[in-house]
Protein backbone atom coordinates (compact mmCIF):
# COMPACT_ATOMS: atom_id res chain seq x y z
CA UNK A 1 0.00 0.00 0.00
CA UNK A 2 2.93 2.51 0.96
CA UNK A 3 4.85 4.44 -2.13
CA UNK A 4 7.90 5.30 -2.38
CA UNK A 5 8.33 9.72 -2.90
CA UNK A 6 11.29 11.49 -3.58
CA UNK A 7 11.30 14.46 -1.19
CA UNK A 8 10.77 17.61 -2.20
CA UNK A 9 11.68 21.23 -1.16
CA UNK A 10 8.36 23.07 0.24
CA UNK A 11 9.52 26.14 -1.54
CA UNK A 12 8.16 24.20 -4.54
CA UNK A 13 4.61 24.70 -3.04
CA UNK A 14 5.41 28.68 -2.54
CA UNK A 15 6.17 28.95 -6.00
CA UNK A 16 2.88 27.41 -6.96
CA UNK A 17 1.30 30.03 -4.63
CA UNK A 18 2.92 32.90 -6.75
CA UNK A 19 2.40 31.27 -9.82
CA UNK A 20 -1.27 30.68 -9.27
CA UNK A 21 -1.74 34.81 -8.09
CA UNK A 22 -0.17 35.60 -11.23
CA UNK A 23 -1.11 33.20 -14.25
CA UNK A 24 -4.49 32.41 -12.60
CA UNK A 25 -6.45 34.72 -10.22
CA UNK A 26 -5.05 38.21 -11.75
CA UNK A 27 -6.44 37.45 -15.23
CA UNK A 28 -9.53 35.70 -13.86
CA UNK A 29 -9.59 38.44 -10.82
CA UNK A 30 -13.25 39.23 -11.86
CA UNK A 31 -14.32 35.90 -11.36
CA UNK A 32 -12.69 34.88 -8.34
CA UNK A 33 -14.30 38.26 -6.75
CA UNK A 34 -17.68 36.83 -7.94
CA UNK A 35 -16.77 33.12 -7.13
CA UNK A 36 -15.41 34.44 -3.57
CA UNK A 37 -19.49 35.79 -2.54
CA UNK A 38 -20.94 32.47 -3.37
CA UNK A 39 -20.90 28.65 -5.09
CA UNK A 40 -23.49 26.79 -6.29
CA UNK A 41 -21.60 23.19 -7.25
CA UNK A 42 -23.84 21.05 -9.36
CA UNK A 43 -22.01 18.09 -8.43
CA UNK A 44 -20.87 16.67 -5.28
CA UNK A 45 -17.58 14.22 -6.37
CA UNK A 46 -16.40 11.93 -4.17
CA UNK A 47 -13.08 10.31 -5.13
CA UNK A 48 -9.84 8.56 -3.70
CA UNK A 49 -7.42 10.58 -1.44
CA UNK A 50 -4.95 9.44 -4.18
CA UNK A 51 -2.67 12.28 -6.02
CA UNK A 52 -2.97 11.03 -9.13
CA UNK A 53 -6.68 11.81 -9.24
CA UNK A 54 -7.48 15.27 -9.32
CA UNK A 55 -11.30 15.86 -9.54
CA UNK A 56 -11.23 18.84 -11.90
CA UNK A 57 -8.04 17.81 -13.96
CA UNK A 58 -10.32 14.91 -15.17
CA UNK A 59 -13.45 16.53 -15.77
CA UNK A 60 -12.29 19.84 -16.72
CA UNK A 61 -14.41 21.97 -14.04
CA UNK A 62 -14.18 25.65 -13.06
CA UNK A 63 -13.83 26.32 -9.25
CA UNK A 64 -17.25 26.27 -7.53
CA UNK A 65 -18.73 23.53 -10.28
CA UNK A 66 -17.92 20.53 -7.61
CA UNK A 67 -18.04 20.03 -4.33
CA UNK A 68 -15.50 17.46 -3.37
CA UNK A 69 -14.94 14.89 -0.43
CA UNK A 70 -11.85 12.53 -0.97
CA UNK A 71 -11.11 9.54 1.01
CA UNK A 72 -9.13 6.63 1.07
CA UNK A 73 -10.74 4.48 -1.54
CA UNK A 74 -13.49 6.67 -2.03
CA UNK A 75 -15.72 4.94 0.12
CA UNK A 76 -19.65 6.02 1.51
CA UNK A 77 -19.74 5.08 4.86
CA UNK A 78 -23.38 3.55 5.91
CA UNK A 79 -26.45 5.36 6.40
CA UNK A 80 -26.76 6.44 10.20
CA UNK A 81 -29.93 8.77 11.10
CA UNK A 82 -27.55 10.49 13.86
CA UNK A 83 -24.00 9.42 15.19
CA UNK A 84 -22.12 10.83 18.20
CA UNK A 85 -18.61 10.20 16.33
CA UNK A 86 -17.59 12.50 14.09
CA UNK A 87 -18.54 11.80 9.97
CA UNK A 88 -16.89 13.59 7.81
CA UNK A 89 -17.68 12.46 4.41
CA UNK A 90 -21.08 11.63 5.53
CA UNK A 91 -21.23 15.14 6.65
CA UNK A 92 -20.44 16.17 2.93
CA UNK A 93 -22.95 13.82 1.36
CA UNK A 94 -25.39 15.41 4.25
CA UNK A 95 -24.68 19.19 3.20
CA UNK A 96 -24.16 18.66 -0.79
CA UNK A 97 -27.39 17.15 -0.91
CA UNK A 98 -29.66 18.99 1.51
CA UNK A 99 -28.08 22.28 1.69
CA UNK A 100 -26.15 22.70 -1.59
CA UNK A 101 -28.89 20.93 -3.60
CA UNK A 102 -26.71 19.30 -6.07
CA UNK A 103 -27.54 17.63 -9.28
CA UNK A 104 -25.35 14.76 -9.23
CA UNK A 105 -23.10 12.64 -7.24
CA UNK A 106 -19.95 11.41 -8.44
CA UNK A 107 -18.14 7.81 -7.22
CA UNK A 108 -15.25 7.86 -8.75
CA UNK A 109 -12.81 4.65 -8.22
CA UNK A 110 -9.62 4.55 -10.15
CA UNK A 111 -6.74 2.07 -11.04
CA UNK A 112 -4.19 0.95 -9.16
CA UNK A 113 -5.68 1.84 -6.23
CA UNK A 114 -3.66 1.05 -3.00
CA UNK A 115 -7.23 1.02 -0.49
CA UNK A 116 -8.50 -1.53 -2.68
CA UNK A 117 -5.25 -3.46 -2.75
CA UNK A 118 -4.76 -3.36 1.24
CA UNK A 119 -8.12 -5.57 1.63
CA UNK A 120 -5.79 -8.55 0.16
CA UNK A 121 -2.79 -7.25 2.86
CA UNK A 122 -3.74 -7.47 6.39
CA UNK A 123 0.26 -7.54 7.44
CA UNK A 124 0.85 -3.80 5.66
CA UNK A 125 -2.29 -2.34 8.12
CA UNK A 126 -1.01 -3.41 11.25
CA UNK A 127 0.16 -0.29 12.08
CA UNK A 128 -2.79 1.54 10.33
CA UNK A 129 -5.44 1.05 12.90
CA UNK A 130 -7.94 3.81 11.39
CA UNK A 131 -7.17 2.96 7.99
CA UNK A 132 -7.98 -0.96 8.30
CA UNK A 133 -11.49 0.19 10.59
CA UNK A 134 -12.26 2.48 7.37
CA UNK A 135 -11.33 -0.12 4.93
CA UNK A 136 -14.49 -2.59 6.49
CA UNK A 137 -16.05 -0.52 4.60
CA UNK A 138 -15.13 -2.36 1.28
CA UNK A 139 -15.27 -5.53 3.36
CA UNK A 140 -18.41 -7.00 1.22
CA UNK A 141 -16.27 -6.34 -2.16
CA UNK A 142 -13.58 -8.92 -1.05
CA UNK A 143 -15.85 -10.95 -0.33
CA UNK A 144 -17.27 -10.56 -3.92
CA UNK A 145 -14.17 -10.91 -5.55
CA UNK A 146 -13.28 -14.18 -3.86
CA UNK A 147 -16.08 -15.94 -4.83
CA UNK A 148 -15.49 -14.83 -8.20
CA UNK A 149 -12.07 -16.41 -8.30
CA UNK A 150 -12.95 -19.11 -6.61
CA UNK A 151 -15.45 -20.40 -9.44
CA UNK A 152 -12.79 -19.33 -12.00
CA UNK A 153 -14.66 -16.21 -13.18
CA UNK A 154 -12.16 -14.08 -12.84
CA UNK A 155 -8.42 -14.47 -12.68
CA UNK A 156 -5.90 -13.29 -9.74
CA UNK A 157 -4.74 -11.00 -12.54
CA UNK A 158 -7.67 -9.63 -12.85
CA UNK A 159 -8.58 -9.32 -9.23
CA UNK A 160 -7.14 -5.33 -8.89
CA UNK A 161 -9.15 -3.86 -11.53
CA UNK A 162 -12.16 -5.90 -10.83
CA UNK A 163 -12.09 -4.48 -6.70
CA UNK A 164 -11.37 -1.78 -7.95
CA UNK A 165 -14.55 -1.41 -10.26
CA UNK A 166 -16.73 -3.17 -7.78
CA UNK A 167 -16.05 -0.76 -4.64
CA UNK A 168 -17.29 1.57 -6.92
CA UNK A 169 -20.59 -0.17 -7.13
CA UNK A 170 -20.50 -1.17 -3.52
CA UNK A 171 -20.11 2.31 -2.83
CA UNK A 172 -23.22 4.07 -4.90
CA UNK A 173 -25.03 1.01 -3.41
CA UNK A 174 -24.19 2.75 0.23
CA UNK A 175 -25.34 6.24 -0.96
CA UNK A 176 -28.66 4.60 -2.08
CA UNK A 177 -29.24 3.97 1.26
CA UNK A 178 -29.73 7.53 2.22
CA UNK A 179 -33.32 7.84 2.63
CA UNK A 180 -32.96 11.65 0.88
CA UNK A 181 -30.54 10.50 -1.81
CA UNK A 182 -33.18 7.60 -2.49
CA UNK A 183 -35.96 10.36 -2.48
CA UNK A 184 -34.50 12.67 -5.22
CA UNK A 185 -33.36 10.09 -7.15
CA UNK A 186 -37.02 9.10 -7.56
CA UNK A 187 -38.06 12.11 -8.18
CA UNK A 188 -35.38 12.90 -11.05
CA UNK A 189 -33.90 15.69 -8.68
CA UNK A 190 -30.45 13.97 -8.44
CA UNK A 191 -27.97 11.58 -10.88
CA UNK A 192 -26.12 9.47 -8.71
CA UNK A 193 -23.15 7.75 -11.21
CA UNK A 194 -20.43 5.32 -10.48
CA UNK A 195 -17.11 6.27 -12.47
CA UNK A 196 -13.81 4.04 -12.97
CA UNK A 197 -10.68 6.35 -13.79
CA UNK A 198 -7.91 4.13 -15.49
CA UNK A 199 -4.92 6.46 -14.62
CA UNK A 200 -2.23 5.59 -17.51
CA UNK A 201 -5.07 5.43 -20.43
CA UNK A 202 -6.62 8.44 -19.36
CA UNK A 203 -9.84 7.29 -19.76
CA UNK A 204 -13.30 6.85 -17.11
CA UNK A 205 -16.02 4.58 -17.29
CA UNK A 206 -19.14 4.81 -16.42
CA UNK A 207 -21.10 2.12 -14.87
CA UNK A 208 -24.75 1.23 -16.77
CA UNK A 209 -26.60 0.09 -14.08
CA UNK A 210 -29.00 -1.67 -16.49
CA UNK A 211 -26.03 -3.21 -18.23
CA UNK A 212 -24.18 -3.95 -15.08
CA UNK A 213 -21.21 -2.89 -16.31
CA UNK A 214 -18.60 0.33 -16.84
CA UNK A 215 -18.65 1.47 -20.35
CA UNK A 216 -16.01 4.08 -21.51
CA UNK A 217 -17.10 7.62 -22.16
CA UNK A 218 -16.14 8.82 -25.15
Amino acid sequence: MSEKSTPIDYNRLFEGIRGFKANEFIPHQRFFEELGQQQNPHTLFIGCSDSRVVPHLVTQTFPGELFVVRNIANLVPYYKKYSDTFLATSAVIEYAVNQMNVSNIVVCGHSNCGGCAALYQDKELKNLPHTKKWLELASPVKKIVEEKIAKNKISLEERSSFTEKMNVVEQVNHLMKYPYIRKRVREGRLIVMGWYYHIDKGEIYNYDKKRRRFIRVE
